[in-house]
């Protein structure tokens, strides 16, 4: 867990809670330096995962069987969860294949990624960071913004702006509030909900760490050992709770996809 990879932070005899700032680990690359500035321990994630996933697919699809094995069955499962309990299900059955792929990529990407915060000396979810968070959604946005034209040419900002049935003198008022909440709000919060859920999360978890060194070392046994022992269930619980998160978030980001893909392919918003 992350209590492995923190410090006990004390200032004179108190306690001094992990700051964000603690979590930016130095460079690779260059070795050491500054965060931000090079090739970093975050980027290095974001490519193993697609050396990971690409192996995986690889392996579940190279021997097909009608009595799957443990990779193909997994693979299957991923596939299947992508292809029925989002694209179908969002998408319909006539629309629904043809985006399957990017749903089965972003659905393993996003919870592979999310994952690495789970993994003993990882310990970096990567979307936690808000520029793969950024880049997700600017991908998905740009998509489907390339959809609803390429279905409905120009007139898509009309379909997307203007909601059908609404009376006329409403539509002054209507339409600048779909125009923002369609362009501006709508990838921004695809976004920060994966970013701030994951950043939250890990923060919490950095921060029960800290605070169970701090009661093992700082306290002494007759008060520190007790709390810290305690912090520790709640420490583990909270663990356990935030990899449910993860999973839930990749769910929750290919879901909003396929939502966002209906509405430029439909014919009315």
């Amino acid at each position: 867990m992350i209590a492995l990879a923190l410090p006990t932070a004390t200032e004179g005899e108190g306690f001094q809670a992990p700051q964000i700032s603690d979590l930016h680990l130095p460079e690779i690359l260059p070795w050491g330096a500054e965060y931000g500035t090079g090739f970093g321990k975050q980027m290095l994630l974001v490519l193993l995962s697609v050396v990971l996933i690409s192996w995986f697919f690889v392996a579940a699809a190279r021997k097909r069987q009608l009595v799957p094995g443990k990779f193909q069955f997994l693979g299957e499962s991923i596939y299947g969860f992508a292809r029925n309990a989002v694209g179908r299900d969002m998408l319909g059955e006539k629309e629904f294949r043809k985006y399957t792929p990017l749903l089965t990529a972003l659905l393993a990407f996003i919870l592979v990624n999310n994952l690495m915060g789970a993994v003993p000396f990882l310990q970096i979810p990567t979307t936690s960071h808000v520029g793969t968070a950024y880049a997700l959604a600017g991908l998905v946005y740009v998509y489907w913004i390339f959809l609803g034209i390429k279905t409905h040419g120009i007139k898509y900002f009309k379909v997307a702006t203007v909601p059908s049935g609404v009376p006329k003198p409403f539509l002054i008022m209507v339409i600048p509030i779909e125009i923002v909440s369609t362009f501006l709000v709508r990838p921004m919060t695809h976004s920060l909900r994966l970013f701030a859920t994951m950043l939250s999360g890990h923060m919490i978890v950095a921060l029960t760490a800290a605070a169970m060194s701090f009661m093992f070392t700082g306290l002494g046994e007759w008060w520190g050992y007790p709390l810290g022992s305690l912090i520790f269930v709640g420490g583990l619980a909270m663990y356990l709770f935030e990899i449910f998160i993860m999973v839930l978030q990749a769910y929750v980001f290919t879901l909003l996809t396929a939502v966002y893909i209906q509405g430029s392919i439909s014919d009315a918003h």
